[in-house]
């Protein structure tokens, strides 16, 4: 029987798989051949889905993307042999897409099967578990410590220190909480390692447990991700099962059990505080600091709370060494990033490599331009209130230290390419927007200063005093910057004063075809 690989991933779907998969079954059932069609995650190509793998002997054979129109053909070439086809795409390890990156914390994904415990272990799952079960709590902290990891979700704040706060203190109960609201514009990466490969993320969140003498584990994970949803209480129930969750971690005798919560709609709620008053089954409301989560977070108790792509770095680092991750990246920030490239992109997918790629290379090398073949004019990096850098800025090395001091961030590792027709002063007027709209309401700069930097933004684009309303728009940037609770209403000047800076001629083009200004 010939084994089929199938990507289930939501935006595979999206694209077509199930449909691939149904007709790829009728043509074999006519031709009277068996097929053992394995339901995996996506490797992160999408502009190649729907796409299928064949296991040969020469390795798993990719064909895509396909269509309705391909499945009699496949066949009739001989596609489960591997044998030649317009679609054949070949090992997909060789493509250079794939080829150039450094996949650790992704190097499962799109290749087992996300439900399989065995397929889990048979590429390396759990090894850091196993390591993690002989060191003390102390030792645990300092390997993540050593190898550098940050915060993925877009702080960057060391997790080592993090995890070392909560260790040290005293307290009945302790957490482990996932943020997995990913709301990021042209973000995916999340989502895809919980549908494809969801016991990494379980194995990250034991390890942290044991790190700091936590029992108890949730994982928030966004309302418009029910695949992920679902993906991950099959897999927490099959660990479960297999002893790997519960009373006696591995037969270990340590307790750590997980549930999972499912968001409640809110950008607001990717806050950590925000995301806790949820948790706690309250209004998603950002929460004053001090005092920090870490010294009282869910119930009041100590909580770590780190992101998926955080707590998916640690079975890598446990498995192999705090000083193999740190091997990666540059600076101070180390290890891998996986990169999101969306947009008007060519070739959007998961990048995943060591910090230091160019914008240039993520954009180019990797996602091949625009999609619509027109000049890249700019990039925003770091979600809707990240900065936009022009093509004259794609050199910018992609890490940390870098970014920001491009008067930008990195986010969760997310770019969104625009080509030569984007309206970069409407895209300012829309941070504003979207701000007001995701706002919790908590603090007057964000609540009132959202609401008004539209109105200001309005008055601009329709050529209405001009200097006064710039004068004003740098007063409340200032303001939101200097005065809001949390970095909702803290950063939404950035991608504003970005698209000032960069992109003032757009500004301009707003007066010359305004009414008002004839």
């Amino acid at each position: 029987m010939t084994r089929v690989y199938l990507s289930r991933d939501a935006a595979s779907l999206a694209l077509g798989a199930d449909k691939i998969g149904l007709l790829l079954g009728e043509e074999a059932a006519r031709r009277g051949t068996a097929l053992d069609v394995v339901a995996t995650g996506s490797r992160g190509l999408f502009w190649l889905e729907p796409l299928v793998e064949i296991e040969t002997a020469d390795g798993r054979i990719a064909y895509g993307p396909l269509d309705a129109a391909d499945i009699s053909s496949l066949f009739e070439a001989g596609f489960l042999q591997g044998m030649p086809h317009p679609k054949k795409l070949g090992r997909l390890e060789d493509h250079s897409y794939l080829a150039r990156q450094s996949r650790l914390t992704f190097a499962r994904c799109g290749i087992v099967d996300p439900c399989s415990l065995e397929d889990y272990r048979a590429h390396g799952g759990f090894a850091g578990l196993d390591r993690a079960l002989g060191l003390e709590p102390a030792a645990l902290v300092a390997e993540v410590k050593a190898s550098g990891l940050r915060g993925r979700g877009g702080a960057g704040f060391p997790t080592g220190i993090k995890w070392e706060t909560v260790l040290h203190l005293q307290a009945d109960q302790k957490y482990i909480v996932c943020n997995a609201d990913e709301g990021d514009s042209g973000t995916f990466a999340d989502r895809m390692l919980m549908e494809g490969d969801p016991f990494c993320l379980i194995e990250g969140m034991i390890i942290a447990g044991l790190a700091v003498g936590a029992t108890k584990g949730f994982v928030y994970i966004r309302s418009e991700y029910p695949h992920a949803f679902r993906a991950m209480n099959r897999a927490i129930t099959i660990a479960t099962e297999a002893g790997y969750l519960g009373a006696s971690v591995a037969g270990s005798g340590r307790c750590f059990t997980l549930e999972t919560r499912l968001g409640a709609g809110a950008y607001i709620c990717g806050e950590e505080t925000s995301l806790l008053e949820s948790l706690e089954g309250k209004r998603g409301v950002v929460r004053a600091k001090p005092p920090l989560p870490a010294l009282k977070g869910l119930f009041g108790k100590p909580t770590v709370v780190n992101n998926v792509l955080s707590f998916a770095a640690v079975p890598w680092i446990l498995a192999r060494g705090a000083q193999a991750y740190a091997n990666y990246g540059m600076g101070r920030s180390r290890g891998t990033i996986p990169v999101q490239l969306a947009g008007n992109v060519k070739r959007g997918g998961l990048v995943e490599i060591g910090f230091g790629a160019t914008l240039r290379e993520l954009v180019f090398d990797f996602g091949g331009g625009t999609a619509t073949g027109r000049p890249v004019r700019a990039v925003q990096v770091g979600g809707p209130l990240g900065a936009y850098f022009p093509a004259t800025m794609l050199d910018l090395e992609f890490d940390y230290e870098t970014l920001a001091a491009a008067k930008g961030m990195l986010g969760h590792g997310g770019i969104v390419v625009f080509d030569d027709s984007v309206d970069l002063a409407q895209q300012a007027r829309f941070a504003f927007e979207f701000c007001a709209a995701e706002s919790c309401g908590k603090c007057t700069p964000c609540r009132i200063g959202a609401v008004r930097g539209v109105e200001v933004m309005d008055r601009l684009l329709a050529g209405i005093e001009r200097e006064k309303n710039f004068t004003l728009l740098d007063d409340l940037c200032q303001l939101m910057t200097d005065a809001s609770l949390c970095a909702m209403g803290g950063l939404t000047p950035v991608p504003v004063r970005s698209a000032l800076a960069h992109f003032p001629e757009d500004f301009d083009k707003a007066l010359r075809l305004s009414p008002a200004a004839e």
